[in-house]
């Protein structure tokens, strides 16, 4: 039997209009045609599908047995070609994405080797820069996902969390002997501080935590984390930063001390610009990401 897609979506429709010629209108095509393809198609079942008059069409008892079995068919046949649409557009291509540098080394290695995984044929640029060009660089729609900070402000922009960062305090082994083992934050402000440039947000949550305890000792500003590690390395001041800077401050022979007592915790996550719509492979690595910290 050789029933065809177009046959079944045109008996689906003509089931569910009450004349040939309003389901050929909706099938763009004249009644002459939909006339000859459902007689074709009765034909090859065996029997009458519609009973006509001058003015309606009605199914028949075998057509009412028929149509629910159509519909699943024309639902299954369009699910399928879907599908294997989506695989063609996962199978080639580039996805740019932007991330925080400490995040970019810390986490984003083995979350992208699961998307390689999934994608072997999608090439990905990699962004590593500041918070506040993840979110330029997503807003402008350079990069179609920032790994980041939740923003205070998310004009234009979809946030969704992966997981909370505790701040900590970050010294030298010199500078750690001086300080209690069991850090408060008023301890930080007996030592010279170095810390992000004014205008960042990490500058900005360290600052005010820090300024509740007294007055800070800012002796040097820089535009990155790492930056930051050398100056303490070499003894210029202690600092708070992002706990994801963890295993790069330790791997400079850095001391990394949590300070229990209201702890500072921001959100990191994932965002995307709210005006457009992620292509297949940038929300394959959206839904990846989301599920990994979800575990």
């Amino acid at each position: 039997m050789d029933v065809s897609y177009r046959q079944i979506k045109a008996f689906v429709e003509v089931a569910k209009s009450s004349t040939f010629a309003e389901a050929a209108v909706n099938l763009h095509l004249t009644q002459p045609a939909l006339s000859s393809a459902i007689k074709k198609m009765e034909e090859q079942l065996g029997g009458k599908l519609f009973q006509r008059n001058t003015r309606n069409v009605s199914l028949t008892p075998e057509g009412e047995v028929l149509f629910p079995n159509a519909v699943r068919l024309l639902h299954d046949w369009d699910n399928t070609f879907s599908d294997i649409q989506n695989l063609f557009a996962m199978a080639k291509g580039q996805l740019t994405i932007c991330a925080m540098p400490s995040f970019a080394e810390a986490h984003l290695p083995e979350i992208l080797c699961k998307f390689h995984q999934r994608a072997p044929n999608v090439n990905l640029r990699i962004v590593d820069v500041v918070m506040e060009q993840v979110i330029h660089e997503v807003s402008t729609g350079r990069s179609e996902i920032g790994f980041s900070f939740e923003p205070e402000r998310k004009d234009g922009l979809v946030f969704e969390s992966l997981f909370d960062d505790q701040f900590v305090v970050v010294t030298n082994q010199e500078q750690a002997s001086l300080l209690p083992t069991k850090i408060k934050w008023s301890d930080c402000l007996t030592m010279p501080l170095v810390m992000m440039n004014r205008g960042s947000a990490v500058r900005h949550w360290t600052q005010t935590k820090l300024a509740m305890h007294g007055d800070l000792n800012i002796v040097a500003e820089t535009g990155q984390l790492s930056t930051l590690g050398k100056l303490i390395q070499n003894g210029l001041g202690i600092s708070v930063m992002p706990a994801i800077c963890k295993r790069q401050m330790e791997g400079l022979g850095l001391v990394v001390k949590e300070v229990p007592d209201e702890p500072l915790i921001k959100n990191i996550g994932l965002i995307r610009n709210a005006r457009r719509s992620l292509s297949l492979p940038a929300q394959s690595l959206w839904d990846l990401a989301v599920a990994y910290y979800a575990q």
